[in-house]
């Protein structure tokens, strides 16, 4: 063990360890901040998902409507081809 320290050496040492518990304080302070920010941007990117799923699934029922409406006229027009081919055929 050491010899008995000088009032300045206990304040020196003192000062260090309220230093390091200062930049420790800093420190967490940071990563709260970066922890609250890398929430807000967890809820942004899960909103953003919400409204891009919302978005898909409305443009895949826009594209069944499409599709049901093409067979329509698709089936409309052969039957329309057949109808002129038969008053040609007479």
């Amino acid at each position: 063990m050491t010899g008995p320290q000088t009032l300045s050496q206990v304040f020196d040492r003192l000062e260090k360890a309220l230093s390091a518990l200062d930049d420790a304080v800093d420190r967490s302070a940071d990563m709260r901040r970066e922890h609250a920010e890398a929430d807000e941007e967890m809820q942004r990117l899960n909103a953003d998902r919400g409204r891009l799923a919302e978005a898909l699934d409305d443009a895949e029922a826009r594209a069944g409507r499409l599709e049901e409406v093409n067979k329509e006229v698709s089936r409309r027009l052969v039957t329309a081809m057949e109808t002129i081919r038969a008053v040609l055929d007479r």
